[in-house]
């Protein structure tokens, strides 16, 4: 057991919407991700998903409105709300979640992960 520094742990990878998981705890995981763009609208019937915005700022817009996440801030999706992340530039964040959660949820693209990597 030892401390883990997130710093070095997001300075080992440098693509974008790919999460890693760095920990888990009691049937959750934390994951580390990169995001810069958008990714698709979707959702998570089962689970509720938190964002927590290390470095950078998110829009996360929702079915009647858009959150805006600046550094230092969270935001939790609840379950069955559809959504889409945007970022403008690179942004840096730690998602919560339980294990398998589906990274776009219901929905499948080009940046889905099915198999997420421990850093």
């Amino acid at each position: 057991m030892k401390a883990i520094n997130l710093i070095e742990k997001y300075n080992s990878f440098h693509d974008y919407w790919n999460p890693r998981v760095v920990t888990e705890l009691n049937g959750q995981q934390l994951k580390l991700v990169k995001v810069k763009g958008e990714l698709i609208w979707h959702k998570h019937e089962l689970e509720d998903e938190l964002f927590y915005v290390i470095k950078g700022e998110l829009k996360i817009c929702l079915e009647d409105s858009e959150v805006i996440i600046k550094e230092g801030e969270l935001f939790t999706v609840p379950k069955g709300v559809e959504h889409k992340p945007i970022a403008k530039n690179e942004c840096w964040l730690i998602l919560f979640e339980p294990s398998g959660t589906k990274h776009t949820g219901d929905q499948h693209c080009e940046q889905t992960v099915s198999t997420f990597k421990w850093v």
